[in-house]
């Protein structure tokens, strides 16, 4: 009864931990619900803090599985993967709680046995912590002391509310060397003036409080720090703004990098975040003329991107796609181009708009329809010193509110996107042997014939990580009995790449009888064993 009792009171706390979504968690809180998972499910779980951010906060990772670990397939979940993208954070955190809550059913039992998870539930503290400041801006860089143009920068606030409203939104200023009109499908939004149109920019925008320089142009340095999500070597673009000094220059990217290289079984990434290939799966094209760098996904990887974002739109309801771009430097497309591994990507929540069209006015329609208000901040005009004869107003859309929903919202995103990466995760490799014969060919030799089956979904590795030196390569391996010998065939060999589906066949030829113990896979595949008597 003790231990009926205590299980009880474990899973009342999980559930109010997921259930309870009136708002985002910052740091001390995630932190503080984690440790609690973790004490609460000790045999399963374990956290630990890979580094401590520039800004001095803790990357968390929370490992969930049973028995070794780090012997079977695994698949890592990221939230956090831009700062401003708070929902991502409850999403990846949210995944763990579920999972955890449902370690006692028989399916996530039995999927625990085959598939170890790694879930980083926030790799962006630094940066998301600002919305749990007093002065709220949209940030999605760390706490790294140095500006775009890799200068050091002082101990200067980088922006000034000036209207006291606790929010940084933008600046305008009416100038004759304007760039920017009001839009004609919605006012309050400004937008570059069109010459085709024969419009005549009116205003200079600025981040509220931003100096300009003496040319009446805005700083080109607002502010320094690294986003996470431009600090990756897939497409890194050296001196991009908050794109860091080099590519994985940062303690948190470094050491995510490093896990990942150094955990062999993980075998698929899933990101929480700004990319999209769920909603729309990447699509496989030429390589560019006269180079070899592989810039789209490949054709048989294609095939299961398009099969998991099938499967995504079913399990989670979605509708549309998010209008998103792949950054230069992103995570997404680095986990899968250079990591070598299936990579997937969702925003998880986003708001009609068509290609083309401006995103913010796209975002107040959507939010006039849904009822969602405070959102935006009416233009005030305020003082500037920098602009002491022009006529400056502040106002625009709050930050955060772009990416991230209501907070009511969030539970029932977590919930769906729980059980999407859980069903797609029972898609791993799963290798069997079958169609094994031993045929007696005469003078104590016999041929063994054998296939390789792989029943999951998911090859035994992506197409793209085949020739990847840190991706593990199966193998099939032979133990003979005392006095057996191979005539044809080899003892160890690589196993391949299997698709999911599909099977592979191997022969032999052996002198003399005894048991032969056969054994295949890597822990990316998960290892099989069989024994075949040859008399």
């Amino acid at each position: 009864m003790k231990i009926q009792f205590k299980s009880l009171i474990v899973a009342i706390a999980v559930v109010t931990s997921v259930q309870a979504y009136g708002q985002y968690r910052d740091h001390a809180t995630l932190s503080r619900d984690l440790n609690d998972l973790a004490r609460s499910y000790p045999t399963i779980s374990e956290l630990t803090s890979l580094v401590k951010t520039e800004g001095g906060k803790d990357i968390w990772l929370l490992t969930i599985g049973t028995g070794n670990k780090h012997e079977k397939p695994g698949i890592a979940v990221f939230g956090g993967v831009e700062g401003n993208h708070l929902l991502g954070i409850e999403m990846a955190a949210g995944f763990a709680e579920h999972l955890l809550r449902d370690s006692e059913t028989q399916e996530v039992r039995d999927l625990l046995s085959n598939v170890t998870f790694y879930v980083f539930p926030n790799v962006s503290p630094d940066a998301s912590q600002q919305y749990f400041a007093d002065l709220r801006y949209d940030r999605k860089w760390n706490a790294r002391p140095v500006e775009a143009n890799r200068a050091n920068r002082g101990e200067g606030v980088p922006f000034s509310d000036l209207n006291g409203d606790g929010y940084i939104t933008m600046m305008r200023v009416e100038h004759p060397a304007g760039t920017h009109v009001p839009s004609r499908d919605d006012p309050r939004v400004m937008v570059r003036a069109d010459l085709a149109r024969g419009e005549r920019g009116l205003y200079l925008m600025f981040p509220e409080g931003a100096e300009s320089n003496n040319g009446g142009r805005p700083a080109e340095n607002i502010e320094g720090g690294v986003n996470f999500n431009n600090n990756w070597s897939f497409n890194y673009q050296e001196f991009g703004r908050h794109a860091g000094p080099h590519a994985v220059s940062e303690p948190e990217t470094e050491a995510v990098a490093e896990f990942l290289f150094d955990h062999f079984n993980i075998y698929a990434v899933f990101a929480f975040g700004p990319q999209d290939n769920l909603a729309q799966p990447m699509r496989s094209g030429e390589r560019r003329a006269g180079t070899r760098e592989i810039t789209s996904i490949l054709r048989t990887d294609e095939t299961i991107n398009r099969l998991v974002s099938s499967r995504y739109r079913e399990v989670t309801g979605v509708r549309g796609t998010p209008v998103t771009t792949n950054v230069s430097g992103n995570f997404m497309e680095w986990a899968y181009f250079h990591y070598g591994r299936y990579s997937f990507s969702t925003p998880g929540w986003w708001f009609p708009q068509e290609r083309g069209a401006n995103s913010e006015v796209a975002f107040l329609k959507y939010a006039e329809e849904s009822g969602r208000n405070d959102i935006f901040v009416p233009w005030q005009e305020v003082n500037h010193p920098d602009f002491p004869e022009r006529k400056v107003e502040v106002g625009g859309i709050k930050p955060f509110v772009m990416t991230n929903p209501p907070a009511e919202m969030v539970s029932g995103i977590v919930e769906s996107n729980y059980r999407f990466v859980k069903e797609v995760a029972g898609m791993h490799p799963d290798l069997q042997f079958i169609d094994i014969e031993v045929d007696n060919v005469g003078s104590d030799i016999y041929r063994l014939t054998l296939s390789v089956h792989n029943r999951g979904f998911f090859a035994t590795i992506a197409e793209i990580g085949a020739p990847n030196q840190f991706v593990r390569l199966p193998r099939i391996t032979l133990e003979l009995a005392r006095g057996q010998e191979i005539l044809s065939g080899d003892r160890v060999q690589q196993l391949g790449r299997i698709e999911g589906t599909r099977s592979r066949e191997f022969i032999w030829l052996i002198r003399g009888r005894g048991n032969i113990d056969i054994r295949t896979g890597d822990i990316n595949t998960g290892v099989i064993n069989t024994t075949v008597n040859i008399r």
